[in-house]
């Protein structure tokens, strides 16, 4: 029997930070799954109890810094795995997979790669294609599969507040959407697009500048799904309620319902 499942992804930009804004957008919003990037915590720092008290399991690849993910659910999680296919043990923590009620996810975030012009930009580069290799020896394009997450590139001119001043230049590069859209082809499909084909929406804001108040953004944070989710998809949104907080992430929350 197919179930509906809803299913979340937000960079929290550090978890303790947030752990009191996450908490209460689950018990507003219960989604099935949240996936979260940029926690900057190690396993045993992380909130595990005040996201059990709203009704949520967690499964973690911590780090201090930069990285960290999570898969919080309200349903049990199983055959979990971290890390990219050829991931060593001291590893940056940038996946995390589990399954929930029969539909594998993929939770992501892709390294910023800080500037074109630096070797850093080229491990991104590097990311994406070690990214497609996990899912080409690890997944199956024919099953219910979400990859989900912040991947840090904008995909096109509607994903970006003004093109002419990004392109070119980092999370609007030729060469970071050559990467992701062969990540895509291997049966990903952009549930937001598929809903929203012309809206000019976005999930990041710089802190700087008023970039918010003035929706200067660009969508970078995505949850793809397969062909065989693709007909079940019945809204697909960007909650921008949590940017207005006090002391916010610089990103806000994806969600997708699923039939």
């Amino acid at each position: 029997m197919v179930l509906p499942v809803k299913i979340a992804s937000f960079n929290v930009n550090g978890i303790r930070a947030r752990i009191a804004s996450v908490a209460s957008w689950l018990e507003r919003h219960e989604p099935d799954v949240l996936c979260l990037q940029e926690t900057k915590v190690e396993d045993d720092e992380f909130p595990h109890e005040e996201l059990a008290r709203v009704g949520y399991e967690t499964r973690v690849a911590g780090q201090t810094g930069y990285n960290g993910v999570a898969i919080a659910s309200r349903h049990p999680l199983t055959d979990v795995k971290v890390g990219l296919f050829d991931d060593g043990p001291s590893a940056e923590r940038r996946l995390i997979a589990a399954t929930v009620l029969g539909v594998r996810i993929l939770d992501v975030y892709v390294p910023n790669g800080k500037s074109v012009a630096l070797p850093s930009f080229v491990e991104k580069l590097r990311f994406f294609e070690r990214l497609r290799v996990t899912l080409d020896v690890s997944e199956d394009a024919a099953r219910e599969l979400v990859v989900c997450g912040d991947f840090n590139v904008a995909r096109a001119e509607l994903d970006v507040f003004d093109p002419g001043r990004f392109r070119g230049k980092l999370l609007f590069h030729p060469e970071e959407q050559r990467a992701l859209a062969r990540v895509l082809d291997f049966g990903l499909f952009d549930s937001f697009r598929q809903l929203h084909p012309e809206e000019r929406r976005y999930s990041w804001w710089d802190y700087r500048g008023g970039d918010f108040r003035s929706n200067r953004g660009l969508r970078i944070d995505y949850v793809f799904v397969t062909a065989a989710l693709s007909p079940r998809i019945r809204r697909a949104e960007i909650d921008v309620e949590p940017r207005r907080e006090p002391k916010p992430s610089d990103h806000a929350p994806v969600l997708v319902e699923l039939d």
